[in-house]
C-alpha cells in the first residue's frame, strides 16, 4: 500500500467518508454493459443456483435452478443462460474496421466489444468454472446437451481468461472498480463486500459511510456462494420442491422420462424458490448499477481507449475462431508454449498498465513520486547543442543535457531510463542526482536528424515530471511451434479433439468442478 493510500484510509476512518484514490477512471465503461449476478450453492464444487442477468437495469432476467444438484436441471439452466448471453456476446462481431499492420497482413477488428460486469471477483471464478464445466459437453449421444451449452462454455472461458489480463475491461468486478477510485476506512477484506463498500462511498443522506456500512451488515450478500443465513431458508424450500416432484411422478402427473418437466405442485414449489432468490439477489443487482452510475460520472484516463483497443482485437480474433468449423474448445490445461506466451503477454500488459495509469492520474503519480520512482522539477539549465558519439557508432548524435531543480527525492541512479509525462515522446537517461538537483540526457523524441527537431528540447522554466515507469513496446520472444514443445516441458500437448472424446459417460455424470 502506498503512503497516499494509507493516508486516505486513515482519513476515511477518521471522517467516516470514503476518500478519493484516483482522479480518473482507469477502465473502459461500456455504454451497454451486461450485468451478471451469479449465485451458487455453498459447500458444492460448482452447483449453479441462480443468476440475474441483463443489459437494462429495469428489466433483469432471473434464471433459477430449483434443485442445483440435479445434472439435467443444471444443463437446462446453462442452455437458458446461453440463450440470453450468446446474442449479446456475438452481436459485436458484425461491425468491423480494417486495421493495417506494418509488415503483416491487415485484419478486421470489431468497432466495439462486449463488457460483462459482476459484483465481486467471485463472479470471474464463476465464469471460469462455468466454462470448464460446459465447453467439452457433447450435443449428441446419450448425455447430449443443448447446442448453446458448449458454446456458452467457450465464451465463458474466454471471458475468464481475458479478466486475467491486466488492464482489460471485458470482464470487471464492481468491487475492484470501486476500490480503484475510492479508499474506505475498513479493511481490504471488508472492501470485498459490495454492500459495505458502496455504503462507504455512497451512503444514504444524513448518514456517515461507516454508519451505513454497519447498517448493511447481515443483509443479502453479493455471493456468489450462498450465505449461511439464506441457506437456512433455502434448504427447506429445496426439500419441499423435491417432495413435490417425487409426489407428482408417483402419481404419473408428469413424464417420468423427462426429468425437468414439472406439474402444478412442482411449479408452485419452484416459484417459491424463485421469489426467495429474487429477494436475495435484487439488492446486489441495484448496487452494481449504482456503481456504474458513480463510475460513469468520472472521466476516463487518456490511456483507457488504447487498452480497450486491445480488448476489441482479442474479441475479434476469438469471434473469428468460433466461426471456423475446424475450431476446437480451449484445452483444460494449456500446453507449455501457450502457457509461456500467455504469461509473457500478461507481464507486458501489467508493465504497460503500471506506466499508463500513473501518467493519466496525478494522484497516482504523487504516490510514485513519494516512492522515489519519479520526480517533478523546474528546468533550470539546458545544453541543447550537446552531441555524444556512442560506442560502436562513428557519428555523434544530439544528446541535450537537462538540469532540473526539484524538491522530490528520486531513488534512481545514473543510467536509469525515464519518460516524461507532459511530453509523451520524450525519453531521457539519468546522468547524476543529488539533493535538489537531477541532470538528464535527452535521448528520444527529437526526430532522426543530426539536430533536434524544433520544439523537441524543453526550454528553461518548464516544469516537467519524469518517471522510471515506462510504457514501451516490447516484442515477445520467438516461441517454438506447439509440435516442437521439448520433452522437458511435457512434449507436444494432446490434440484438442481428444479432450472432447475423453468425455465418457462417467465424465458426463461427474459434479461440476
Amino acid at each position: 500500500m502506498s503512503a497516499i493510500a494509507a493516508l486516505g484510509r486513515l482519513r476515511a476512518a477518521a471522517t467516516g467518508a470514503a476518500q478519493p484514490a484516483a482522479t480518473v477512471r482507469h477502465r473502459h465503461l461500456s455504454a451497454r454493459p451486461l450485468v451478471l449476478v451469479p449465485y451458487v450453492l455453498a459447500g458444492e464444487a460448482f452447483a449453479p443456483l441462480a443468476v440475474l442477468v441483463g443489459t437494462d437495469r429495469d428489466r433483469p432476467h432471473l434464471l433459477a435452478v430449483p434443485q442445483p444438484r440435479d445434472r439435467d436441471r443444471r444443463f437446462a439452466h446453462a442452455a437458458e443462460l446461453g440463450r440470453l448471453l450468446l446474442p449479446y456476446l456475438g452481436a459485436f462481431a458484425a461491425e468491423t474496421e480494417t486495421i493495417e499492420r506494418r509488415g503483416d497482413e491487415p485484419y478486421e477488428r470489431s468497432v466495439d466489444a462486449p463488457q460483462v460486469l459482476v459484483p465481486t471477483a467471485g463472479g470471474v471464478e464463476y465464469l471460469r468454472l462455468l466454462g470448464r464445466s460446459t465447453r467439452f459437453r457433447r450435443t449428441d449421444g446419450e448425455f447430449a446437451v443443448a447446442a448453446e451449452v458448449p458454446l456458452l462454455g467457450r465464451w465463458s472461458t474466454w471471458l475468464a481468461d481475458r479478466a486475467g489480463v491486466p488492464g482489460s475491461s471485458v470482464v470487471l468486478a464492481m468491487t475492484d472498480l470501486l476500490t480503484q477510485v475510492w479508499v474506505t476506512g475498513q479493511s481490504a477484506l471488508e472492501d470485498g463486500d459490495l454492500a459495505a463498500l458502496l455504503a462507504w462511498i455512497d451512503p444514504p443522506v444524513g448518514q456517515r459511510g461507516d454508519q451505513a456500512a454497519r447498517a448493511v451488515e447481515g443483509g443479502p450478500t453479493a455471493g456468489p456462494a450462498t450465505d449461511p443465513a439464506f441457506d437456512e431458508r433455502l434448504v427447506p424450500l429445496i426439500a419441499a420442491f423435491d417432495e413435490a416432484v417425487a409426489a407428482e411422478r408417483a402419481e404419473a402427473a408428469v413424464d417420468a422420462d423427462a426429468r425437468t418437466d414439472l406439474g402444478p405442485r412442482g411449479r408452485d414449489a419452484e416459484q417459491t424458490i424463485r421469489e426467495a432468490l429474487a429477494a436475495e439477489l435484487m439488492p446486489t443487482w441495484d448496487r452494481v448499477w449504482r456503481g456504474v452510475e458513480l463510475l460513469g460520472a468520472l472521466p476516463a484516463g487518456a490511456s483507457v481507449a488504447g487498452r480497450w483497443e486491445a480488448d476489441r482485437a482479442s474479441y475479434s480474433f476469438f469471434a473469428a475462431d468460433l466461426a471456423d468449423p475446424e475450431s476446437r474448445p480451449q484445452p483444460r490445461v494449456p500446453g507449455a508454449v501457450s502457457a509461456a506466451a500467455q504469461l509473457a503477454t500478461r507481464e507486458r500488459a501489467q508493465a504497460r498498465l503500471d506506466a499508463e495509469q500513473v501518467r493519466d492520474d496525478p494522484l497516482l503519480m504523487a504516490a510514485v513520486r513519494l516512492a522515489g520512482e519519479a520526480f517533478r522539477g523546474e528546468l533550470s539549465a539546458v545544453d541543447a547543442e550537446r552531441m555524444v558519439a556512442e560506442p560502436g557508432k562513428k557519428t555523434a548524435r544530439p544528446r541535450p543535457m537537462l538540469t532540473f531543480a526539484t524538491d522530490d527525492e528520486p531513488l534512481f541512479g545514473p543510467g536509469t531510463d525515464l519518460a516524461c509525462v507532459e511530453r509523451p515522446d520524450a525519453k531521457a537517461r539519468v546522468l547524476e542526482t543529488e539533493p535538489g538537483r537531477v541532470v538528464l540526457e535527452l535521448r528520444g523524441g527529437m526526430g532522426g536528424g543530426k539536430a533536434p527537431k524544433p520544439g523537441s528540447v524543453p526550454e528553461v522554466g518548464e516544469v516537467l515530471c519524469w518517471t522510471s515507469l515506462i510504457a514501451e513496446f516490447r516484442r515477445g520472444p520467438d516461441w517454438p511451434a506447439v509440435e516442437d514443445t521439448p520433452w522437458t516441458h511435457g512434449g507436444p500437448p494432446p490434440e484438442p479433439e481428444s479432450e472432447v472424446a475423453s468425455n465418457t459417460d462417467d465424465d458426463a455424470l461427474e459434479e461440476w468442478s
